[in-house]
């Protein structure tokens, strides 16, 4: 598990991160999203030992990272600016790894290699900026470590190839029990992988949540009733958005879906459509009741 307490880190005058808080469970894949300059990469790179906090505490199976080399051992990161030695292979990368992790699988690794068909004695420096992030991936996930961090993880990698690297994530956290943590400026990149999903805006986790539990407790509905109707009228409901045009509104309901769709039919409504709901949308209804709009957060 990591426990991150009140962390805080400046460069200068610029406040990066400020009383940021967060616990990530063991055997879990988390997920940061936010805007370019939020302090993602800032925070994981603190986790990880590369910057030190101006203040706050980092604590991984309940012990201290700073100079800590053997808990280093269960890490690996993998930041947003790769950088590889120059005219190494990917196979003379992957015996970098090797030399440095005890657990590093090289027969695997020539596995991933040959199913995203990647050369290994090819120089990495000729490869695609998508190429390079996924040479960057596979070396990091054959190291076996116990936790992985992976800074704007699928950037500049095409669709099904990052489809075929969210399958292989997915494998190694129910192989290895890993805790597996991302980052992503893009919402969308994240949500079908990720079991927890977490804001960071302004240097703080503005808002955090277990994916299954906003996919499962917020919906939306389309209704229209007899009567005049607005906003009160569903005051035994928790509404978290309500838009009416003309005769029809649009309410946006967190709550058990099938005992709160049952109030609704009590109305005896003329319309009554219950439709899915974006994970997008709801991180946007989220921060609307929090007092945020989504345009601000990104």
């Amino acid at each position: 598990m990591i426990k991150i307490t009140n962390l805080n880190k400046s460069f200068g005058s610029k406040k990066v991160l400020e009383n940021l808080n967060c616990t990530i469970k063991t055997n879990s894949i988390y997920g940061f999203v936010g805007a370019n300059g939020a302090g993602k990469s800032t925070l994981l790179r603190i986790i990880n030992d590369v910057f030190k906090a101006d203040s706050g505490t980092v604590e991984i199976d309940e012990k201290n990272i700073e100079n800590n080399q053997e808990l280093k051992q269960k890490l690996v990161f993998i930041p947003d600016d790769l950088y590889f030695f120059p005219n190494y292979t990917l196979k003379d990368m992957a015996e970098f790894y090797n030399s440095m992790y005890k657990s590093f699988d090289m027969e695997y690794l020539k596995k991933l290699a040959e199913t995203l068909k990647l050369d290994m004695n090819s120089k990495i420096q000729n490869f695609s900026k998508g190429m390079k992030r996924q040479c960057a991936l596979i070396c990091a996930i054959c190291t076996n470590a116990d936790y992985m961090f992976f800074d704007e993880t699928f950037d500049g990698i095409d669709p099904v190839v990052r489809g075929l690297l969210k399958k292989i994530i997915a494998k190694q956290m129910e192989k290895k029990d890993t805790t597996i943590i991302m980052t992503s400026h893009n919402l969308r990149e994240l949500e079908d992988i990720c079991d927890n999903l977490a804001l960071i805006y302004k240097g703080g986790v503005l808002f955090e949540s277990e994916v299954s539990t906003l996919k499962t407790n917020v919906f939306k509905v389309q209704i229209s009733l007899k009567d005049n109707f607005d906003k009160d009228t569903f005051k035994d409901l928790e509404v978290m958005n309500f838009k009416k045009i003309g005769s029809v509104a649009t309410i946006i309901i967190k709550g058990d879906k099938e005992k709160e769709v049952e109030k609704l039919q009590a109305l005896n409504p003329i319309i009554l459509d219950v439709l899915p709901v974006t994970l997008e949308e709801m991180f946007v209804y989220e921060m609307e009741v929090l007092g945020y709009e989504f345009n601000q957060v990104f």
